[in-house]
């Protein structure tokens, strides 16, 4: 039998994330499939980088958790093909989540509004949302 568990607990565990990684993290668009374990080194050209709002979650409910505000960077660092993402606690090189990149309505973990990206560009978040798996 599969482990079940309380709707309150599986919202306890995603409130934990925001919590655990902090204030002011920072999100990095790169270029290229993510590495293969969240503890390898970075990978990809960073295409843009980004301080999240302070509540950068909002609350779970119903055992996912989506953005909270506004996800945009105003002015992309550098070309490329959006293929990856990383979010990093504030010092911005502690990983903590990484994920897929696409265009939104494409199916990644994370969409923007644009994958194909040029240096300057406004780049704008459209959907991020964790789900809890139990």
């Amino acid at each position: 039998m599969a482990l079940k568990l309380s709707m309150a607990v599986k919202n306890a565990r995603l409130d934990s994330i925001e919590s655990t990684i902090g204030t002011s993290a920072v999100l990095k668009i790169r270029s290229g499939p993510a590495p293969a374990a969240i503890t390898d080194a970075d990978s990809g050209d960073v295409l843009a980088s980004l301080t999240l709002p302070s509540d950068w979650l909002a609350a779970a409910s119903n055992g996912t958790k989506a953005i909270s505000g506004t996800w945009q960077d105003t002015s992309a660092d550098a070309a490329g093909t959006a293929g990856h993402f990383r979010i990093y606690a504030s010092d911005g090189t502690t990983q903590h989540i990484q994920g897929t990149v696409t265009a939104t309505g494409a199916g990644g973990d994370m969409t923007l509004d644009n994958t194909s990206i040029a240096a300057g560009q406004s780049i704008t978040i459209t959907s991020f949302t964790i789900t809890d798996g139990n």
